[in-house]
């Protein structure tokens, strides 16, 4: 339902300071899809997700989306198909707003009423409803201002907001990444079950390795902008932090060096 044709993406290009952020990237991604995507600084995941956003326009290469071609689009339309959350808990969202008004314009979304927001009893009913799935309370503060949440409540409302449109896609960029350990393993845990229960097609930044691992149906790694391994099946299940080094020093000839990365195994 994706597919990408050798992308690539140059920033600077042309100046001392030119930077191959994107090196002619194929890649094709199923129907239903988790796949989690590891690698060093400036391997290129950011850029490869915003370039699937429509953030900024690519310099060579498609980007297909249920066979539609959306190089070109930008981000306000792909974002009519697309879900994204980010590592900060304060994107994503609009703080001046209550609760109730972020969540009514993500349900207007999955309808295609445009921005029309209006509120009712019955959108408020389905508010409360997808709130106590996040377990945080967060039924009972419909009025509240989103900028009075704490970090992990706001995530955890921004997640709800990217799925509840049901998106064809779904791009988390290290969004546990800002989180206390426990809050981020509640979300964690929430994105699993709403990606799953919606059976919404993902691809996830991770810095953790052993997350990278366990959830998903897919482990991608980049390194130098390229993807030098598209791990699944049988091969992922029987996946070890070890072994995914190892295989990175094979491809990369020298040791894997993202310090961030190597903390959170």
């Amino acid at each position: 339902m994706l597919k990408v044709k050798n992308l690539e993406k140059i920033f600077y290009k042309g100046t001392p300071n030119e930077n191959v952020a994107i090196n002619k990237i194929d890649l094709t991604v199923n129907e239903g899809d988790f796949i989690t995507i590891v690698g060093s600084n400036g391997a290129g995941k950011s850029t490869l997700l915003n370039s699937i956003a429509g953030v900024f326009p690519v310099d060579n290469g498609n980007i297909f989306l249920d066979d539609e071609d959306i190089t070109a689009k930008t981000e306000y339309k792909c974002a009519q198909k697309i879900g994204r959350v980010f590592q900060n808990p304060l994107a994503g969202t609009s703080p001046e707003m209550t609760i109730e008004e972020n969540l009514s314009l993500a349900i207007s979304k999955s309808n295609n009423l445009s921005l029309k927001w209006g509120l009712s009893k019955h959108k408020r009913e389905i508010m409360q409803k997808h709130l106590e799935k996040i377990d945080l309370g967060l039924e009972k503060r419909l009025t509240t201002k989103v900028k009075l949440l704490s970090g992990g409540q706001r995530q955890a409302l921004t997640l709800l907001m990217a799925t509840v449109a049901n998106p064809r896609l779904l791009l988390l960029d290290e969004h546990t990444a800002a989180l206390d350990p426990a809050t981020a393993i509640k979300i964690k845990n929430l994105t699993a079950e709403l990606v799953n229960s919606n059976n919404i097609t993902t691809l996830m930044i991770t810095h953790n390795m052993e997350d990278a691992i366990k959830m998903g149906n897919r482990l991608i790694m980049m390194d130098g902008g390229q993807i030098i391994y598209d791990i699944q099946g049988e091969e992922k299940e029987n996946l070890t932090i070890e072994k995914l080094l190892k295989m990175f020093e094979i491809k990369h000839g020298g040791k894997f060096n993202n310090d961030r990365m190597l903390l959170s195994v």
